[in-house]
């Protein structure tokens, strides 16, 4: 059955267009153009999601939203306050009456799209139980440069097609996923990371998240040398995982290569790994010792991803039925050599399933993001050994 969505606002160019959207990404509507009607809407229909104007002529959304939230049969229903109000304090005063979120118009039906897919999985996780959180996978490389970070921005962007997902860049000062998807010199991580812990909460850090036109919701780094510099608390980066968990059903981190404090810490958190190494004997030996400490701190093979991506043909490399030797556990993918596809993609600010969605690494891509999900969710039913 599709969930329902209940929206409020007096414009009615503003019910048709939002309505039109929803209902084309597959949700049931209804509307209401007044707070009293919304009331009655929302005790009548029992909607998933409310999406709520604040500037209405009998009734403020704030108002709206406070009733809301004094009624047993309304007061577990997100809201998403969708408005023209800007201000700081308007925002404030919306999550002080019992929003959810926090939209200001204009905003992109992409980021309108993700921000209901996202309250909504919310919503069924706490209706599910705290035992049903979403799945964390972390992604390491060998070494920098042999392009884990374009595998985590297209295997997430692969993932968000089908669920709410979320990418967090765990490299303050080496951060480059702003860059390639056109949003700049992001801070959001660093801005957590400076915080105290008692500060990091959900809210705050839902406030630093990003969406890209695909739907994906990023958490990024900047490449800004200073910080690198920053004293990192591994506990603060494990705070800011938990509460990423709560904000969708797909949580993926760009560790950067190797394992630092920080990587440790958030290993014991993560369902599962994905090893980045390209064929060469010097990547194979590291890649060797880092699944060594891999297995040391629990995570066995059904557990761990081994990516194998060429970058450049060569009759140089070792082929990867001898790197599997080497590395005594199976490659669960081989990404082909598209460098020029990978520039097109970045010049663009798109990740290249999208990009160019019949590529043949686009493909590879996207198989793996399914193996991924495939494997963790085997691993939580108990129907994959670790």
């Amino acid at each position: 059955m599709a969930e329902k969505i209940l929206i409020v606002d007096d414009d009615v160019d503003s019910l048709k267009l939002i309505g039109l959207m929803l209902q084309r990404q597959g949700y049931e509507v209804v509307v209401a153009n007044t707070g009293q009607q919304a009331l009655a809407r929302a005790g009548a229909e029992r909607p998933d999601l409310i999406i709520l104007d604040i500037m209405m002529p009998d009734m403020d959304g704030y108002e709206v939203c406070r009733r809301l939230r004094n009624e047993s049969a309304t007061q577990a229903i997100p809201i998403i306050m969708f408005t023209a109000k800007t201000m700081v304090d308007d925002k404030v005063a919306g999550f002080e009456a019992g929003a959810d979120d926090y939209l200001t118009k204009p905003t992109h039906p992409a980021e309108l799209a993700s921000r209901v897919k996202a309250v909504l999985a919310r919503s069924a996780a706490q209706r599910r139980g705290k035992n049903d959180r979403a799945f964390a996978m972390g992604l390491i490389g060998t070494k920098g440069g042999i392009g884990t970070t374009t595998l985590a921005v297209n295997v997430a962007t692969a993932t968000a097609q089908q669920e709410p997902t979320i990418l967090a860049d765990f490299r303050p000062g080496q951060g480059t996923i702003g860059l390639a998807l056109g949003f700049g010199r992001s801070t959001g991580m660093p801005n957590l990371l400076s915080r105290p812990t008692n500060e990091i909460t959900s809210r705050a850090v839902e406030h630093e998240l990003v969406t890209h036109s695909s739907g994906l919701r990023l958490l990024l780094s900047s490449s800004r040398p200073k910080e690198s510099l920053m004293n990192v608390s591994p506990d603060s980066a494990a705070l800011i995982v938990q509460h990423l968990r709560s904000l969708c059903r797909h949580v993926m981190l760009d560790l950067g290569p190797g394992i630092n404090k920080v990587t440790a810490r958030l290993l014991q958190d993560l369902d599962q790994v994905t090893l980045t190494v390209e064929p060469t004997r010097l990547a194979l030996a590291l890649a060797r010792d880092l699944l060594l400490d891999l297995e040391q701190v629990g995570f066995a093979q059904a557990r761990v991803n081994v990516v194998l991506i060429n970058r450049t043909q060569s009759s140089l490399s070792v082929p990867w039925q001898e790197a599997e030797h080497i590395l005594n556990h199976e490659m669960t993918a081989i990404i082909s050599p598209a460098p020029e596809l990978a520039f097109q993609a970045t010049e663009a600010g798109m990740p290249i399933v999208l990009f160019q969605p019949s590529a043949i690494v686009a493909d590879q891509f996207n198989k793996l993001a399914e193996e991924m999900n495939s494997r963790v969710q085997a691993i939580a039913r108990g129907t994959l050994t670790t």
